[in-house]
């Protein structure tokens, strides 16, 4: 009989990054188990995006787990009152270098990759898939490779499956990869981003405002990579 294909449980916000890394995961052979989070974020048209791209990539299984950071607060991701930084009209403002954007959500990716651990315990999967990216990206420190390394450990000393020596792995395909990198990979691989959502302040019907840090970087991606960039804008 033939061999079962591993499994793995891959992050996918909706994005072009998570879109990017279950593309990479399918081809490398896992059978995929697609893990989103409604977590309160202002731009959750991107769950819409997400459910549309885990049926599109024929995965196992999707789930959606709700939490509510917005009580937490303290971004502008998910507390209202404060604002998605926007780029001069004139030309893209640069994230200031001497602290952490507001777009940081506190512990968002600990959270996260704590929730694809218990999933994976479950599944009896070894493997997590997340497209945390240091290389463009926004300075938040959930997606170094220290942070990685050290959730890695961490997961393995904290479960019954990695005490029974089932070690976990969480791979971070584009940690070291830029967006134009990324997007020629996308592409290489069949990813159709006219079904991503990357905005921080998309609309309800998944519009991109054109002028927020992550649209800067997916634009910027797909003029570097020479590909036409999908992204639907509000103008």
């Amino acid at each position: 009989m033939p061999d079962t294909p591993p499994k793995a449980v891959v992050l996918l916000s909706g994005g072009l990054d998570s879109t990017t890394v279950l593309a990479m995961a399918k081809d490398a052979g896992y059978d995929c188990y697609a893990l989103s989070f409604d977590y309160g974020q202002r731009h959750n048209f991107e769950l819409e995006a997400a459910a549309t791209i885990a049926s599109r990539a024929a995965v196992v299984a999707h789930k959606i787990i709700r939490l509510d950071l917005g009580t937490i607060g303290g971004s502008a991701l998910t507390d209202p009152t404060i604002a998605v930084p926007q780029a001069d009209p004139a030309g893209w403002a640069a994230t200031p270098a001497d602290g952490i954007p507001v777009t940081y959500v506190p512990a968002r990716n600990t959270i996260f990759l704590s929730l694809a651990l218990g999933w994976s315990e479950v599944l009896g999967a070894q493997d997590i898939f997340i497209g945390v990216n240091a290389v463009d990206y926004s300075g938040y420190p959930d997606c170094r490779p220290e942070f990685i390394a050290a959730f890695e450990r961490m997961a393995n000393l904290a479960t019954k499956a990695g005490l029974e020596g089932r070690s976990l792995t969480i791979h971070t395909p584009l940690i070291a990869m830029s967006k134009e990198q990324i997007v020629k990979k996308g592409t290489e691989l069949g990813v159709d981003y006219s079904c991503t959502v990357s905005c921080y302040a998309a609309d309800a019907a998944g519009r991109a405002c054109g002028r927020c840090d992550a649209c800067r970087l997916r634009a910027a991606g797909f003029e570097q990579a020479g590909v036409s960039d999908p992204t639907r804008y509000l103008s």
